[in-house]
């Protein structure tokens, strides 16, 4: 049934459902249905509407893409009848304490066991620790339909690997690791992507290698930005410039050049809490992960502290002192604000009395305000700025000429700008007068 379910699909007999239409699904939706009949389904109706109306709202993929798409964007459970392949692509966030928050794919797994019928498949492609497809999701499956997995239905998972704002690395030119409940589950999977993925599949030998081998990127990841973030911090204590050590350390063949910076986002500042949250619940207490982890999760606090320390030599006055900061989004040329770090230092800033400006041409201002209660200012706003912290290397920002970044300052006051990712040229702002800083 699995062989001909594929045979369908790729004759579009029969369609492929996607399930969450974020910055995974979106993509998977658009790209799938250049080869397939392909149904885009979330429970965010706005969302769809959007879609529907051809517009992205993640833009990530553009309005010319989702409008000449053939993707059929509903949020309506009833557009899932019939359908054999389904592909879960929802959030796995953590809640307080950062545990894992699961709900997202319990709640995808329990719709789609509604639809379930003989011969039908179930992807995952949401970030989770090892186990939780074999473990959670495929009881739910079970307990909800009445079939048994590998009998009646088989399940696969291939986690995602997009990265947003990325114009080079892109869903079609990154290998796909796929896995399967069983050999004919992963035969299926791999030959499904091998549709969309030009660069090809990795078949891993079970579920748990596939799901573990997505969280220890992002895990990985993280530790190394962690170290240039702690580097950062000691090399400001002994006033030695990160940036100058880097490009110097940079010149041998085998230097990892990670640079510090704010880590935020769905994936990288999350993904790691699922890994030790596995390791305790194995009897494991993870020191590495976690280490980088508490030294990430501190950086905002640590970037509005040394700012307020500027202010403080330069005897302004913290509640009357205009800060601008430049960047909401979570990394560069991106939209996407979830779990952004600059909120840490925003609040922290608060903290101390400052009601600093915040400027992101990218983010959806309605998002920004929902999220967490920031009103975006317009460029208009950014004028007579004491201190301007650029906080997102947005190809916008990293492109300011001297004058385009003059025109945000007071000239009766002293110009400090705060170059968080080191974007800019730090001995031609110095030799115009300003006080530079940069992690």
């Amino acid at each position: 049934m699995v062989t001909e379910l594929y045979e369908n699909i790729v004759d579009r007999r029969e369609k492929i459902a996607v399930v969450g239409l974020g910055y995974v699904g979106l993509p998977i939706a658009v790209a799938f249905s250049k080869r397939a009949e392909v149904i885009g389904f979330d429970v965010n109706v706005a969302k769809v509407a959007s879609y529907q109306r051809g517009i992205d709202v993640t833009g990530d993929l553009g309005d010319e893409s989702i409008s000449s798409s053939s993707v059929k964007f509903t949020s309506n459970p009833a557009d899932l009848d019939g359908v054999r392949c389904f592909i879960v692509a929802v959030p796995t966030p953590v809640k307080s304490g950062n545990v894992p928050d699961l709900q997202f794919v319990k709640k995808a797994s329990a719709l789609v066991a509604e639809k379930l019928t003989p011969g039908s498949l179930v992807v995952y492609e949401s970030t989770v620790y090892p186990g939780v497809t074999e473990e959670v999701c495929i009881p739910v499956l079970e307990s909800q339909s009445g079939f048994r997995c590998g009998t009646d239905f088989k399940v696969g998972y291939s986690p995602e690997r997009i990265n947003p704002g990325d114009p080079v690395h892109r869903l079609e030119n990154i290998v796909k690791i796929v896995s399967g409940s069983d050999e004919a589950a992963l035969d299926i999977v791999a030959k499904l992507y091998e549709l969309i993925i030009e660069a090809g599949v990795h078949r891993a030998e079970t579920i748990k290698v596939a799901e573990a081998a997505k969280v220890i990127e992002n895990a990985q990841r993280d530790i190394n930005i962690a170290f240039m973030n702690e580097l950062s911090m000691l090399f400001h204590e002994m006033d030695i410039d990160t940036n100058a050590v880097l490009r110097a350390a940079g010149t041998k063949w085998n230097f990892l050049n990670f640079r510090p910076g704010l880590v935020g986002g769905h994936c990288i500042g999350i993904d790691p809490y699922y890994l030790t949250y596995k390791a305790e619940d194995s009897g494991y207490h993870s020191k590495i992960i976690l280490a980088g982890r508490h030294v990430n999760d501190g950086m905002g606090k640590y970037i509005a502290s040394n700012i307020v320390k500027i202010m403080v030599r330069q005897r302004l006055d913290l509640s009357r002192t205009k800060v601008g900061i430049l960047g909401l989004a979570f990394k560069e040329n991106c939209r996407d604000i979830r779990n952004s770090k600059v909120i840490d230092m925003i609040r922290e800033l608060q903290e101390y009395g400052v009601e600093p400006l915040v400027f992101d041409p990218l983010v959806d201002p309605s998002e920004a305000y929902e999220e967490y209660g920031v009103e975006l200012s317009g460029t208009e706003a950014l004028k007579g700025l004491n201190i301007a912290v650029v906080a997102v290397a947005h190809d916008c920002f990293a492109s300011m000429g001297p004058e385009e970044i003059d025109s945000m300052y007071s000239d009766d006051q002293p110009k400090t700008i705060i170059d968080i990712k080191g974007i800019y040229n730090r001995t031609g702002l110095e030799s115009k007068g300003y006080l530079y800083w940069s992690l």
